[in-house]
């Protein structure tokens, strides 16, 4: 009877400690560098490395390491401010570089399809332009449709979301083209202002 009474006060003690505990704001976790996971804030000297070093590669592989480095074939294209850091647009209109359009092909020709598409978006944030002409010269339209978008207006529900979550416009975009965290690439159109009515398709050659 003796050793309850004199267990109570500390199983109540022993509760108010475990109860304090958990209420208790987790100590902060010491990281070296932590924009490290972030690589819009890498140092100049650490993009773009070469294959030995990427991650991707296997360093010991003689053909790793015959490779030529990204710094040495990006040094001549023109520069972006995100990603890997080159404007692959303005390198294929200055025609710095020369994109095989078919693998199995090399004479094949894209069907360029000069069309811009404005897509209201709501909140503050201008709207957003979607160039078919910058796209069609590196794809073919079955890369997009109908799996990815249906081609009719309406049918195509998306957020930043989704895009983020590598559905949409980030199948591509974070992974072999620019980040969507560039905002202003796509959100680019201030609101209200008329949408362009120019169409056309320019074939450069039959695949």
């Amino acid at each position: 009877m003796v050793g309850s009474k004199l267990c109570a006060p500390l199983t109540l003690s022993l509760g108010v400690a475990a109860l304090v505990a958990m209420l208790a704001p987790a100590p902060y976790a010491s990281a070296a560098d932590p924009n490290a996971f972030n690589r819009l804030m890498t140092p100049p000297s650490k993009r773009n490395p070469p294959p030995t070093e990427d991650g991707i590669h296997d360093p010991k592989s003689t053909g790793t390491q015959g490779l030529q480095t990204p710094r040495e074939a990006f040094d001549p294209l023109p520069k972006a401010q995100s990603g890997n850091y080159i404007d692959w647009v303005k390198s294929f209109d200055e025609q710095k570089i020369q994109p095989r359009f078919d693998r199995n092909d090399p004479k094949a020709k894209p069907v360029i399809m000069d069309l811009t598409i404005v897509r209201e978006v709501k909140g503050s944030m201008p709207d957003v332009v979607f160039p078919h002409k910058q796209h069609t010269e590196w794809l073919d339209c079955s890369n997009c449709h109908p799996a990815l978008f249906v081609p009719q207006k309406g049918a195509n529900q998306m957020s930043m979301a989704s895009i983020m979550l590598g559905e949409s416009c980030g199948v591509c975009h974070g992974k072999v083209a620019f980040p969507v965290a560039d905002c202003r690439r796509c959100h680019n159109q201030a609101k209200g202002k008329p949408a362009p009515t120019k169409t056309s398709a320019v074939s450069k050659g039959k695949k």
